[in-house]
């Protein structure tokens, strides 16, 4: 699957191969370890690197996961935006984009599981890379609900805001019951009924 990632990518930036092999390193260790019982001593271990090293690429070991975090969602942006380009109906691109965020989420654990449940409760996690690429993903939604409104695929007195809001909240409620008790998810199922729910109620 494309939106598996076995190691960190990183399209727009060129890192020395050190600091690569300790975000890599990170990642490896999250699918095994909690987070906060990963020491800097193991992400060195892995990496082949000296701790020392960490701390010359890194503020702390939050700013490490924050950076790796950064590295998946510039992948998944880059990637959404390839799948969407083809579309010209806006609702048939903001379907793309609920069924591929949903598979994302299945197919990345480790990372849902730390977006969902644990970064938000740093304040530093919001003044984060990691967040502006959040906040990028979250504008493009907005911008395409404002693109079918104008286009009058969407009812004009739709708020963008709010149905952003349903778009958002539905992606990430169906997936905690995988993330925190680790079922199943039917993407196929779950995204078209999302999708049934919201955009019948939307469309012209």
């Amino acid at each position: 699957m494309e939106l598996e990632q076995k190691k960190v990518c990183l399209p727009e930036k060129s890192f020395p191969p050190g600091k690569i092999k300790i975000m890599n390193a990170l990642s490896e260790l999250m699918r095994e370890k909690d987070f906060h019982s990963i020491t800097t001593a193991d992400i060195a271990a892995t990496a082949g690197v000296t701790e020392g090293l960490i701390y010359k690429y890194f503020k702390d070991k939050k700013d490490l996961l924050y950076q790796v975090l950064n590295g998946h969602f510039q992948t998944f942006q880059h990637y959404i935006t390839r799948k969407i380009a083809a579309q010209t109906a806006s609702v048939d691109k903001l379907r793309i984009i609920i069924k591929t965020s949903l598979k994302s989420y299945a197919v990345n654990r480790v990372f849902a599981r730390i977006l969902l449940l644990e970064v938000r409760n740093s304040s530093n996690y919001f003044e984060s890379d990691a967040y502006d690429m959040v906040k990028i993903y979250s504008r493009t939604i907005l911008d395409i609900i404002s693109q079918g409104i104008d286009a009058g695929e969407i009812r004009e007195d739709v708020d963008p805001h709010a149905l952003r809001q349903v778009i958002l909240g539905s992606i990430e409620h169906a997936c905690l019951g995988e993330v925190i008790f680790g079922k199943e998810l039917d993407i196929d199922k779950v995204s078209e009924n999302i999708c049934n729910i919201i955009f019948k109620g939307v469309q012209k």
